[in-house]
Formats: C-alpha cells, sequence, structure tokens
C-alpha cells in the first residue's frame, strides 16, 4: 500500500515554501513521523514527517524547488509491501562450471567521463541541516568531504567548521556568488520597506546598571531556584518599556492608512539573532507575565529559533519590540523599525565609564540606549520622554513594584 507525503497546510500569510533538504533517499527505511524533508519558508523552517511507516518510494520534488500547500513531494510504501515487492536473491548454482577466460587480447570498459562537481556542489546523497547547508554554500565547499556527526548522518554545523578548521587556507582570491536564502531575502525586504515607507528617527539616552545589577546579584540563585530559569535583564527591560509606553501610548500604536491604531494591549517582539537571519518572536500580553514567564519565554524562543522549531504564530504581529545588539558587543547604533510597528527599543553593551555623580566622577556599569521611531506619528517630545522614562525605572527598579 503507497502513502502520498504532501505538502502540509502553509499559514495564510505564507503563500509558498522551498524545499531545501532531503534527509531520506528514495529506498530508504522511514518510521513514522520521521523527519524527511525541511521546508523553508520567509521566517522559520517547517518539518515534513513521514504519516507511515515503510520504505520512501519516489521523491516528487527535487530539493530547491519551490511548493504550495498540498504538493505532492513523496511516496511512502508501506513496510510490508515494500518487503513483498523485494525481489528474492537468486540461488547459486554449485554446479556451476568454472570457465576459462577466452583466449585473445582482453577488452576493458573505457571509462567514462566524469564532470568535476562545481565548488559547493553537493551529491544527491548528502544530508545536511539548514545551518550547514549555507555553510556550505558560503565556502564553496563539497558536502561528500565532510563527515556528518549527527543522525543518520546528518551533517551538522559544527562538522563544516570543523572541516573548516582542518582545510588549508586557499591562496587565491575567490569572488563567490550564493542566493540569499528566504529569511535574508525577506528581512532585506521588510527592512527597506519600512526606510522607504516611515520617517524614521532615533535619538539616545544611557542607563547607570549598577541598581540593576546589585538586585539581579542579590536575587538571581533564589530565582534561579523557584522558577528554573536564570535571571537576565530582558525581563526588567520589557516591564520597563511596558510601564512607559501606558504613559506614552502613542509608542505602542501603528499606522494603517490615514488611520492611527491604539493597540490596548502589550504585546512585545525580542529580537533573536539566528543562523539564518534575525528573527523577532513575540511576548502576547507581556503585561500579565511575571519575570519568571518572561525569562522562560525569551530562553525558549532562543532555543527553538536557532533549531528551526519555532512556529509561524509566534513570530506574527507585536506591538513594540526590544533588540540588544549588546550580547555582540556594540556599545552603539541604531535599530530599524519592526514595520507595521511604529518603535524599537536598542540595547547595548554594558561599559564601566566615568560618570558624574553630585560632586564627585565615579566609575559606574553604563548603558546606552537607543530608540528608534516612526517621526509621522510620534514627535521627538514623546520619543524623548518614554526613553527618560525606561532609564529612570531602570536606575530605580523599586518604580516597577509601586508602579511609579
Amino acid at each position: 500500500m503507497s502513502t502520498e507525503v504532501r505538502v502540509p497546510q502553509l499559514p495564510e500569510s505564507v503563500a509558498d515554501a522551498t524545499l531545501v533538504t532531503w534527509h531520506k533517499q528514495p529506498g530508504d527505511a522511514v518510521a513514522r513521523d520521521e523527519n524527511l524533508a525541511d521546508l523553508e519558508t520567509d521566517k522559520v523552517v517547517l518539518e515534513v514527517p513521514a504519516p507511515v511507516a515503510g520504505v520512501l518510494k519516489t521523491q516528487d520534488k527535487a530539493a530547491g524547488a519551490t511548493v504550495t500547500s498540498g504538493e505532492l513531494l513523496a511516496v511512502i510504501e508501506a513496510a510490508s509491501a515494500a518487503v513483498a515487492a523485494k525481489p528474492a536473491p537468486k540461488a547459486e548454482s554449485k554446479a556451476a562450471p568454472k570457465t576459462d577466460a577466452p583466449s585473445g587480447p582482453r577488452r576493458t570498459a573505457e571509462p567514462k567521463a566524469v564532470t568535476p562537481a562545481a565548488p559547493g556542489a553537493e551529491p544527491a546523497a548528502a544530508k545536511l541541516s539548514p545551518a550547514a547547508r549555507r555553510m556550505v554554500e558560503e565556502n564553496r565547499l563539497a558536502a561528500a568531504d565532510i563527515a556528518g556527526s549527527g543522525r543518520d548522518g546528518l551533517i551538522t554545523k559544527g562538522d563544516v567548521a570543523q572541516h573548516l578548521a582542518a582545510a588549508p587556507a586557499s591562496a587565491g582570491r575567490v569572488d563567490q556568488r550564493v542566493p540569499m536564502s528566504r529569511l535574508r531575502a525577506r528581512i532585506a525586504q521588510r527592512l527597506v520597506e519600512a526606510q522607504a515607507t516611515q520617517a524614521l528617527l532615533t535619538t539616545f539616552n544611557e542607563v547607570d546598571m549598577q541598581a540593576l545589577m546589585a538586585l539581579r546579584a542579590k536575587y538571581k540563585e533564589p530565582f534561579e531556584q523557584r522558577h528554573g530559569v536564570r535571571l537576565g535583564f530582558m525581563s526588567f527591560f520589557v516591564k520597563a518599556c511596558i510601564a512607559a509606553l501606558g504613559r506614552f501610548p502613542v509608542i505602542n500604536a501603528s499606522v494603517e492608512g490615514a488611520d492611527i491604531v491604539y493597540h490596548e494591549y502589550y504585546d512585545i517582539g525580542v529580537a533573536v539573532s539566528t543562523d539564518r537571519g534575525l528573527i523577532v518572536p513575540v511576548l502576547r500580553d507581556a503585561d500579565r507575565m511575571a519575570f519568571g514567564d518572561i525569562e522562560k519565554a525569551v530562553a525558549g524562543f532562543a532555543e527553538r529559533a536557532r533549531s528551526g522549531a519555532i512556529t509561524l504564530e509566534e513570530l506574527t504581529g507585536g506591538t513594540f519590540s526590544i533588540t540588544n545588539g549588546g550580547v555582540f558587543g556594540s556599545l552603539l547604533s541604531t535599530p530599524i523599525v519592526n514595520a507595521p510597528q511604529s518603535a524599537i527599543l536598542g540595547m547595548h553593551k554594558i561599559q564601566q565609564r566615568p560618570v558624574a555623580a553630585g560632586e564627585q566622577v565615579v566609575v559606574r556599569p553604563m548603558m546606552y540606549l537607543a530608540l528608534t521611531y516612526d517621526h509621522r506619528i510620534i514627535d521627538g517630545r514623546e520619543a524623548v520622554q518614554f526613553l527618560v522614562a525606561v532609564k529612570e525605572t531602570l536606575e530605580d527598579p523599586a518604580r516597577l513594584l509601586l508602579q511609579v
């Protein structure tokens, strides 16, 4: 009995997907729910699980093909049918006479011409994770030369990195041309659209992190024991932004045509960097979440995003976003608004700097903050006051408890 494997139903906002890689080849045994292939959309990588156990009979779409919901991808032959269809091996005749080779010159088959693979070409049997595939393409490697340490010989990003470290550096100068991934192309499109359709402006301030760092150091161990997650800075920034958004609701608004839409809820996007690009999963109703819930959600976003398991629903919507370039060492930057939102807060590296404290100069852990906003609906006064409100809350975290 044969079972068809079709493209799963894609969300309404996604028209099609790209078949990135096959994890099974025709003739391979597959288990029920085992991942057969990876489909890349504009935002996430989707897995195609096997609906039944059996043997992969055909592949109806090649890697790199663009597919839509319901299209036929492959056919699986049920395990019992596949065994029955397999021809039995022929028994060797014990009485088979041994024949001598014919006299005269022996002719050998002429070797077939082999076309050398282009750099970065990948044999059909190679199995690569999406991150590994990207590294192979960018470095123009032959996947057949890389040993896979993953399940069923899957080549991981670490395998490619190890191969690159062991390989001698090329002496020649080479230009590499690789196509953008769907996610990278989508990111490029959205950033250009934001720059072209919004009047973006950035205002800056700095925050003294000493009080917040002292509070975190004092309670990080009991916090982790109770909530099972480390106490980071993101939960404080999320809460500080929500408090400031309540005072300046236009920062939480968006533009639709000639209307300003004021959102009376707080869906906060938190930017997460992955091998495929930057994505922004959303904390729904973040104002109702406790500090522990926020830290767990952010940690879960990062883990699932980097493994390609994050869902499209988690990336949809959002009324305000926060991005942290400080984890990469950025001291100051101007983030771009995640349209159709109207503002984004940029966090940066904490750095010990001399600052004036009354009549004295002291060394304090300082962080620059940047707020990029859509000047069409947000005036400079509101943007600056919002950023000052965030600064004041972070420098005196007791304000969060007292709501002042």
